[in-house]
């Protein structure tokens, strides 16, 4: 590796070996792709940088960017398809070092909401003869010299090195996830089966009691109050064994869409179908490990659940905020409130016990504010990955 700019080779390893422990934090596909993409453009100093994963009808499986923000990246449109300089590095798993991309023969130009670009520095990542996905930089951050690019021939070394490690990080992620779908088939199974038996018993019982309380209610009213007594404690029961077996299954959206988006989709569909007005904001959220997106997801619907259904708040808003490298959530609401000192006395209550729980599971916090007439503030903050 040649000597060059920011501290020569020695800066420039230590450079591609935080990006290598990033990625090897990360098992799932979906944030491996995100942290090559993050630690491509803070490695090399770019504004931006993204990374495409073909599929087989000439478009992308998979498409994540950095240095781009949300709200700029909905305004884009749809993916880019494989032609150009990115079917160049995809087809002919060559590397694409251009002074200005826009003056290249093959451009095809890009929607008036995209950011411009100059300079560009692009390179396939493969495995063995298959190529798994191109990663592009462009818009280095550094005096350009007259008419050339400003990233180097190091700087190409540099994602040269990191290509061929995200290569086997996303080899690794997939194989992964190929294993956890049979384990997962597995599992639902194994769980649609245990529910069945367990809360098919259940409602048998509950059926057989209400009946029971119903030919009692006038010959025996205080029994028949005993027996509509147990009815409600098995349908609790049955309401339990369903609410303990679905919670821990990860959403299809999760996976799909993101936090960010099946957030707000969440959000959405509450707000039509209730009375109170429900909100979402985002602020410069990062993809985030799965465990964590998972957490917050849950804590936000179980948060919401409480507003809506026992808080009677009739304003509820839900903010997802950067945090450091990690993320904040809020969901606050107007409703009636509660002291939390006493529910902490009192044990499980509104959920509180599982969402500290799911917070602590993934080494974040929780915090409640609230007061009686006052509304409830819930607040979960992760650590990132």
């Amino acid at each position: 590796m040649t000597k060059g700019r920011g501290g020569g080779t020695e800066a420039g390893l230590r450079r591609v070996s935080g990006a290598l422990l990033a990625m090897s934090r990360h098992l799932e596909v979906r944030d491996v792709l995100k942290t090559i993409v993050v630690s491509a453009r803070e490695l090399l100093d770019a504004e931006y940088a993204a990374l495409g994963v073909p599929d087989d009808h000439g478009g992308f499986a998979q498409f994540v960017v950095d240095g781009v923000s949300e709200e700029q990246w909905k305004a884009i449109g749809p993916l880019p398809r494989q032609h150009g300089i990115l079917a160049a590095m995809l087809k002919d798993a060559t590397p694409q070092r251009l002074a200005d991309v826009r003056l290249d023969p093959r451009f095809g130009g890009w929607p008036s909401a995209h950011p411009d670009m100059s300079d560009f520095l692009g390179l396939p990542i493969a495995d063995g003869d298959e190529v798994l996905g191109a990663v592009f930089l462009a818009n280095k951050r550094c005096p350009k010299p007259q008419g050339g690019c400003g990233f180097t021939a190091e700087d190409e070394e540099l994602l040269a090195i990191l290509a061929q490690h995200a290569a086997i990080a996303l080899t690794n992620a997939r194989l992964y996830e190929r294993s956890r779908e049979l384990t997962i088939a597995g599992e639902r199974a194994r769980l649609a089966h245990e529910l069945h038996d367990a809360v098919s018993q259940k409602l048998f019982s509950l059926r057989l009691t209400a009946q029971a309380a119903t030919a009692l209610v006038d010959r025996d009213p205080v029994r028949a109050k005993d027996e509509l007594r147990q009815v409600a404690q098995l349908a609790a029961e049955a309401a339990d064994e369903l609410r303990s077996a679905v919670v821990e299954l990860r959403p299809a959206a999760l996976d799909e869409d993101g936090l960010v988006a099946t957030l707000r989709t969440q959000v959405r569909v509450l707000d039509r179908a209730h009375s109170a007005r429900v909100t979402f904001a985002c602020h410069g959220v990062r993809a985030l490990p799965a465990a964590q997106e998972e957490a917050l997801l849950r804590v936000a619907q179980e948060a919401l659940h409480n507003a809506l259904r026992h808080a009677d708040a009739q304003q509820v808003d839900v903010t997802l905020a950067r945090y450091g490298q990690g993320a904040r959530l809020r969901v606050a609401d107007d409703g009636r409130g509660f002291d939390p000192s006493a529910v902490r006395r009192a044990g499980r209550h509104l959920g509180l016990v599982s969402m500290r729980d799911r917070a602590g599971g993934v080494g974040g916090r929780l915090t409640v504010e609230s007061a009686p007439g006052k509304g409830t503030v819930i607040e979960m903050e992760v650590p990132g990955g």
